[in-house]
């Protein structure tokens, strides 16, 4: 009988990605197509001990489904995931060298559909697992640098260096450094004046109840406003402000580039830091304060030393958000000349080159997950302490 099902679906999707899709694709250059290589055509060649590594971690995974959900069996999953995450990344350079001797040096080998389904299933499984142990902020953190950890050492070994998407950043290795550089620079100049005004405006909004509603109401149009058209909106006035006042435009203000994405991304990001800041202080509850009160606080003590601890939790999870919603709407600002990861993005999809959209993507996503990741831990942390 099926005890775990969150396990046992993603072993039936991890099943129909192995079966239906290849997992590597090899090409005589970066400019065409390649020809998928299926898993079972590795395992006719000389598949290895990545392959039986792989083959053994995907059984423990399977049989666990079957298992009594106790604290041993979630370590288990969370090693077997482990395992295979990195068995399927091990196994995947060993196919893309082995390939490598056998063609001219500018064929290119590819990362295929069932290596990337199998490995996001492998993560979501460890991830799974450590969200059922219920470990503390600190030890769940140090659970997802044990699964990144094979994959770390593998890529310091140059274990991937016949990798196609290895060698795309070889050859733009000053590229991804510049766009990592410029990516993060949106990110900060849109989130520190996103706080320095929502942090306010929350604050304002749950001492006006009457503020509330509007001030809700404008910041949810700007949401509904796609990324694009804001980014349009704003080029006409800032390039006619920029010609009308030299020294802005001395000073970086123009119609295109960084100015424009990040005014776009800080009244994105207005949302999620203001309500999250008005709903942590609406949830302090008043026998708190009076508490405090009657201790002989004044009100600026009160907020300082009752309200905003008690309310950083909550403050902490909007951040989280508008965070991970900025490292991504700052890879569309790319369009209009920002620069960052989404300048990659947008190159690789214009040449069709594949390997050079994931170069852009790939670290998008592990920014988002590795903020994402560090913000709610930090959330947790704070809450518990609170309750402690």
């Amino acid at each position: 009988m099926v005890k775990n099902r969150v396990l046992a679906v993603l072993a039936v999707a991890g099943l129909g990605a192995a079966l239906g899709l290849p997992f590597v694709t090899h090409a005589p250059n970066r400019l065409v197509s390649g020809t998928g290589i299926m898993l079972a055509q590795i395992v006719g060649g000389a598949a290895g001990g990545p392959f039986w590594l792989a083959l053994l971690s995907a059984l423990l995974l399977v049989a666990s489904i079957f298992m009594r959900p106790t604290r041993g069996v979630h370590v288990a999953v969370w090693l077997a995931a482990t395992l295979l995450l990195s068995s399927l990344a091990a196994l995947a350079a060993q196919q893309a060298t082995q390939l490598a001797g056998e063609a001219s040096a500018i064929a290119r080998t590819s990362l295929g559909g069932a290596f990337w389904i199998l490995a996001a299933l492998s993560w979501l499984a460890a991830a799974d697992a450590l969200g059922r142990l219920a470990l503390p902020p600190l030890w769940r953190m140090l659970g997802v640098g044990v699964v990144l950890a094979p994959l770390a050492l593998l890529l310091a070994g140059g274990a991937f260096h016949d990798l196609s998407l290895l060698k795309e950043y070889a050859n733009r290795r000053d590229v991804f450094s510049a766009a990592l550089w410029q990516h993060v620079q949106i990110v900060l100049f849109s989130l520190l004046p996103a706080l320095l005004m929502g942090v306010p405006l929350g604050i304002a909004s749950s001492r006006m109840r009457a503020l509330r509603g509007p001030l809700f109401a404008v910041l949810n149009v700007i949401q509904t406003v796609p990324s694009i058209a804001l980014f349009g909106l704003l080029m006409a006035p800032l390039a006619l402000l920029a010609a009308s006042v030299p020294v802005l435009a001395q000073l970086g203000v123009k119609g295109i580039g960084m100015t424009p994405a990040v005014i776009a991304l800080t009244l994105y990001a207005l949302l999620p830091i203001a309500r999250s800041s008005a709903a942590g202080l609406s949830q302090v509850q008043p026998a708190v304060i009076e508490a405090a009160q009657g201790m002989g606080l004044t009100p600026w003590q009160i907020f300082w030393r009752v309200e905003l601890p008690l309310a950083l939790p909550v403050l902490l999870s909007g951040l989280r958000v508008a965070t991970v919603q900025t490292i991504g709407m700052a890879v569309v600002a790319a369009l209009i000349g920002a620069g960052g990861f989404g300048a990659l993005v947008f190159q690789g999809l214009g040449s069709g080159a594949l390997d050079v959209v994931l170069l852009g993507v790939l670290p998008v996503v592990a920014m988002a997950v590795a903020v994402d990741a560090v913000l709610k831990a930090l959330a947790m942390a704070l809450t518990r302490e609170s309750l402690d």
